[in-house]
């Protein structure tokens, strides 16, 4: 989540010539209209405070709400978050495709939101059926119909997706070509950035669930710390894309948040429902999340830094090899993250809208508070790519059991020459 700017300009900054030309293709960019959404209860609880004050109580009793939601869907499981995904990339793909289709609503051409949907449906079937594959390969191995769906599931997607290709060709509409083709790089774009960064979300929720909590946990702290310590201390403006956003608030969130991740990282890495990877367990139909713990997720002792020793009276520090870890994605939450929320103001501002949606009072929509998370879901996902995960033994296992027994039987006899060489096995010849 990052923090919304609290109001919007008038005028577009360095307005140009070009971009008003643009302006009247799209019948004038009519901006989505916005109204005071707040529960009555609260407007009237509030009603003897500044809109200020109002707008502080309003987003901070909203965030705890959400907190408190958070914190269900997590103990309902890995199931259930995966679901809550889905829902939420939907909505926000909903969000931007409504504002491109009050700019598309005035002309006369067809399927437009039609073919966003089945877009969005297309590649959905191709994430999560690779996702199925992957996660799920003995079942889909086990039963007759998933096999020859997974076998073809590529050849499938594609069938799928050309055929919403020439459905669009099919739609052009003659003096509107620029317009429509505005169109269909707007649904691609959308797609490329909510469906292909929820299932990076999904990606490293399987690697275990902190992976998972840890980096939304950071986003939403920076969010919260960053806009107390600009509501009460922000005096220096940080970027003319958010201009409610402070330096003390953007400095003041980056040291909160490391802060919070490294105590969040001890406290759930001591726990092997957070740290084993979410696995599905054929014999019991279900998700397990329960193993050995790994290196990551063992205590281990540390030598302090000689300069901070004298300050910290201490020489040595026992502590998790993940919360070292937790300190590149709180930092990365901190200092690179907000640059989705600016992304996001700059969009809106193109189209001279306050929020996305009106979902949340206080807050705006869904993809206001999702923006920063997106980015965040990449670099997690990059970032467990490149540092932490290794070969995967079970799922090696998995695939060479599915091979026609002359397949096995070479692979056995190349890995065993190879345990000979390597002194790791006995030669049989010698015995």
């Amino acid at each position: 989540m990052c923090e919304q700017e609290s109001e919007s300009e008038n005028k577009l900054d360095g307005e140009t010539a070009s971009d008003s030309e643009s302006k009247s293709e799209f019948g004038g960019s009519a901006p989505v209209p916005t109204s005071d959404d707040t529960p009555e209860v609260l407007n009237r609880a509030l009603s003897n405070l500044s809109s200020r004050w109002k707008n502080w109580w309003v987003r901070g009793i909203l965030t705890l709400a959400m907190i408190a939601f958070f914190f269900i869907i997590i103990y309902l499981g890995p199931m259930v978050l995966m679901m809550i995904v889905m829902c939420v990339q939907i909505k926000c793909f909903h969000e931007i495709i409504t504002i491109g289709y009050n700019v598309y609503h005035s002309y006369d051409l067809p399927w437009f939101r039609t073919l966003s949907w089945y877009f969005l449906l297309c590649v959905n079937y191709f994430f999560y059926g690779e996702t199925v594959t992957d996660y799920f390969f003995t079942l889909v191995q086990r039963e007759e119909p998933l096999r020859i769906l997974s076998k073809y599931h590529r050849f499938i997607s594609f069938a799928l997706y050309l055929t919403g290709f020439c459905m669009f060709v099919l739609s052009l509409v003659k003096k509107h070509y620029r317009l429509q083709f505005y169109m269909f790089g707007w649904t691609h774009v959308t797609l490329l950035i909510v469906v292909t960064q929820s299932h990076l979300i999904i990606h490293n929720l399987f690697e275990g669930m902190i992976w998972f909590i840890v980096p939304i946990s950071c986003v939403i702290c920076n969010d919260i710390m960053a806009y107390m310590f600009g509501f009460f201390f922000g005096r220096t403006p940080l970027i003319k894309l958010s201009p409610k956003k402070t330096w003390e608030g953007f400095i003041g969130g980056f040291f909160a948040t490391v802060l919070f991740g490294l105590l969040l990282s001890y406290v759930m890495s001591g726990y092997r429902c957070f740290t084993c990877p979410v696995e599905y367990n054929n014999d019991t139909n279900s998700f397990a999340v329960d193993c050995d713990p790994s290196e990551l997720f063992q205590l281990q002792e540390y030598n302090i830094p000689l300069v901070l020793q004298s300050v910290l009276g201490w020489k040595t520090v026992r502590m998790y090899p993940f919360q070292i870890h937790s300190i590149a994605l709180s930092t990365f939450a901190s200092l690179i993250g907000p640059f989705g929320g600016f992304f996001a103001s700059g969009f809106k501002r193109a189209f001279k809208i306050k929020d996305f949606a009106n979902t949340i009072p206080g807050h705006g929509g869904i993809m206001d508070r999702f923006d920063c998370q997106y980015l965040m879901a990449t670099f997690v996902n990059v970032y467990i790519a490149s540092f932490i995960r290794g070969p995967n033994p079970s799922r090696l296992i998995q695939q060479f059991l599915t091979l026609r027994p002359d397949q096995q039987l070479h692979i056995f006899n190349t890995l065993k020459a190879h345990l000979v060489d390597k002194g790791m096995l006995a030669n049989s010849e010698d015995m």
